[in-house]
């Protein structure tokens, strides 16, 4: 399932790049940055962006509709949008708190 989704997270993220100046570096694959202090190239309105195609292509290929941007994630100490590997992280462990994993 990680590879999975990571997968669609690098799908959504390449197409993004299209659209935007700061490219994410999808071919770090889990390390590429996406938001944040420590290297992120997303401002917010990229992340918005990013937020709600991966939610839709999660639930196109799982059948489960998932809001990301919850207080869970952003009362987290680690925010799951710093990189792809950390928001596939946290997408798997939604899908299983929702018996979809």
């Amino acid at each position: 399932m990680h590879n999975k989704i990571i997968d669609l997270i690098i799908a959504e993220a390449d197409e993004l790049n299209e659209q935007i100046k700061n490219r994410v570096p999808v071919e770090a694959g889990r390390d590429a940055p996406l938001f944040g202090r420590n290297g992120g190239v997303l401002d917010s309105i990229g992340l918005v962006t990013l937020i709600v195609a991966v939610e839709q292509a999660v639930e196109d290929e799982f059948g489960a509709a998932l809001v990301l941007a919850n207080e869970k994630a952003m009362s987290l100490k680690n925010s799951p949008f710093r990189t792809i590997g950390s928001l596939t992280d946290y997408i798997v462990g939604l899908l299983k708190e929702d018996g979809n994993g």
